[in-house]
């Protein structure tokens, strides 16, 4: 078979939230991008073929913003049955129309080629077309989660825990071992109009009573779940051994539901057994070693690091290697706060010059990365990483040369991009920081807050009822290109959006009421206004448009929201 080349400024390997983040993010800053995955569907472990919920920061308006928000506000958009084909779907378009970024679906990698201390070239094969393709790039970001790319490339890396002594973790083991968190297959059960049988096949696990499934909880009507819990694989090699661990996860996860359904009272009369996961999900394998190392006390002191890219906010949520197998508590949750940051330097190879890391496989001890790994998490490092790797790609720098000379500018681009770094503001740019803000009604201050986002007791909104407006009028008639808008999407609205169990009387999904649905933006000239942008279907909370005019000012109108009697907005600037 013949080889393709394709030479790129960045090659993202793996298309979970993070390296679906990363590639677009790189893309939009005008970097030439391949995004390798090798399965049918983006999304990992938020997939169709896992269907793990996206979960993050814990807390009052913490909620993650950037990439993530936008593409789970599309999700509520277009499907409000929670259809995980549909969900699929959307993070399919997000990387497939997306300008200067080349999607390879169902390609693997196979090996590599080093110049040196760097990597020159991935080599992988397509698995449903037969084709092979060397892409070579000036830029290697892992985000396989396995991170494939460190045994090839000879990059450091660790598995398992740390002993308690090398960073002086007290949720760390006595001594360090090679044991990890497990994998798990998921089931989602769905509710008939009547009572329906369920067979099991004859190789699943038996559990006869609810004592030998104890801390498990399995009760689908008061307390759905997603069988999380039905894990395996901690104690073996979670990457060698991946397709044996299936095979048993399999007959275990058989077995749950015919525990449910024939072995006592559960509930499950009308209930069926809707999808069972034949692909396992992974938490925990391979962790790169960059330049900084995350552990439980930068976590517990809330990661105030100078070089914060992106946050988490999730518990430190250690498994019990033992899955299933053990008889106590699956998990013990270990007090995190939210939010916490996490640096640049966790984010790259501290030995191969050109690759970085994003996901559950950054620079970070088993104990930091039990909180780290969350996809949430792991898509604000994504989009962190991709925006770094874009500034490399466009200055010559290397990972590492960005956290030297570019921080402020990352860090800035990121913020602009809707990606709140606690403790930090936006810097407002001119001339939108000496205009004069005038409002129909209310203080329109806040709108150059430089905080996206409420904090405390300061909402930083401009608050509009449907037909309220806020201008800025220059010193003087400027040429202005675009206007940035932040509107509010309820950061506090309830975080799963995909289902695990489907009742007969599903509840829909709907986009946030308070968020923006309708708006105008005209041009100011002459004591005139001439409108230039007048939308009516919006969806999103990050909302930029182009302008393209001289003017003496800008005002936006909120014309409606998608229910709510009041619209929050956190940002407008006219540029």
């Amino acid at each position: 078979m013949n080889e393709l080349k394709h030479d790129v400024d960045f090659c993202v390997i793996g298309g979970g939230m993070a390296g679906l983040c990363a590639a677009v993010a790189a893309a939009r800053h005008g970097a030439e991008v391949a995004l390798v995955q090798d399965r049918p569907v983006l999304g990992g472990n938020a997939s169709s073929e896992m269907r793990m919920w996206v979960c993050g920061a814990h807390g009052e308006n913490n909620r993650e913003t950037g990439i993530l928000e936008e593409l789970q506000l599309e999700n509520l958009r277009r499907n409000p049955l929670a259809n995980w084909s549909i969900w699929d779907s959307v993070l399919w378009e997000a990387a497939r129309f997306q300008k200067g970024l080349k999607l390879f679906l169902n390609t693997t990698c196979t090996g590599l080629e080093m110049d040196g201390p760097r990597i020159r070239t991935v080599h992988c094969r397509g698995l449903t077309n037969e084709k092979l393709h060397a892409i070579s790039a000036r830029l290697f970001a892992d985000c396989s989660g396995d991170s494939v790319l460190a045994p090839m490339s000879g990059a450091e890396f660790r598995i398992g825990r740390e002993g308690r002594e090398e960073f002086g973790e007290d949720i760390a083991p006595e001594a360090a071992d090679r044991k990890t968190m497990g994998l798990s297959l998921l089931l989602t059960v769905r509710e008939r109009p009547g009572p329906c049988a369920f067979t099991p096949p004859r190789w699943a696990r038996v559990f006869e009573s609810d004592a030998e499934l104890p801390f498990r909880n399995h009760d689908i009507v008061k307390n759905p779940t997603n069988f999380w819990w039905i894990e395996l694989g901690g104690e073996a090699d979670s990457i060698a051994d991946t397709e044996e661990l299936r095979d048993e996860l399999l007959a275990a996860a058989f077995g749950v539901w015919d525990h449910i359904k024939n072995r006592g009272d559960h509930g499950a009369a009308n209930w069926d057994l809707d999808w069972v996961g034949f692909l396992p999900g992974k938490r925990e394998s391979r962790r790169y070693l960059g330049d900084h190392v995350l552990t439980q006390h930068d976590v517990r002191a809330e990661g105030r690091f100078e070089d914060i890219v992106a946050y988490g906010g999730w518990s430190m949520d250690d498994h019990h290697p033992a899955g299933l197998r053990h008889p106590g508590e699956p998990t013990v949750f270990h007090k995190a706060p939210s939010p916490y940051g996490i640096p640049y330097r966790s984010l790259y190879s501290r030995n191969v010059e050109n690759l970085f890391c994003a996901g559950r496989n950054i620079s970070a001890t088993h104990a930091a990365m039990s909180s780290t790994r969350v996809m949430a998490t792991c898509s604000l490092v994504g989009q962190a990483v991709g925006t770094a790797a874009a500034l490399a790609a466009d200055k010559g720098l290397s990972p590492r040369g960005v956290g030297q000379t570019s921080l402020a500018e990352l860090q800035a681009a990121l913020m602009d991009d809707d990606c709140w770094l606690p403790w930090k503001r936006r810097e407002i740019p001119e001339p939108a920081r000496s205009a004069k803000l005038a409002a129909s009604a209310g203080d329109p201050e806040p709108l150059r807050s430089g905080v996206d986002r409420p904090q405390g007791a300061d909402s930083n909104a401009w608050t509009a009822k449907p037909g309220s407006w806020v201008e800025c009028r220059f010193d003087r008639p400027r040429r202005v290109s675009e206007a940035r808008m932040v509107f509010d999407s309820d950061l506090n609205r309830y975080r799963l959006g995909m289902r695990v169990n489907y009742p007969l009387a599903q509840t829909e999904q709907h986009l946030p009421p308070g968020l923006v649905k309708s708006f105008r933006l005209e041009l100011l000239r002459a004591g005139e206004r001439h409108p230039v942008v007048e939308e009516s279907g919006n969806a999103q909370r990050l909302v930029r448009r182009s302008l393209a005019g001289e003017a003496e000012g800008v005002r936006l109108t909120v014309l409606a929201t998608h229910g709510a009697p009041e619209a929050r907005v956190f940002a407008f600037h006219a540029l």
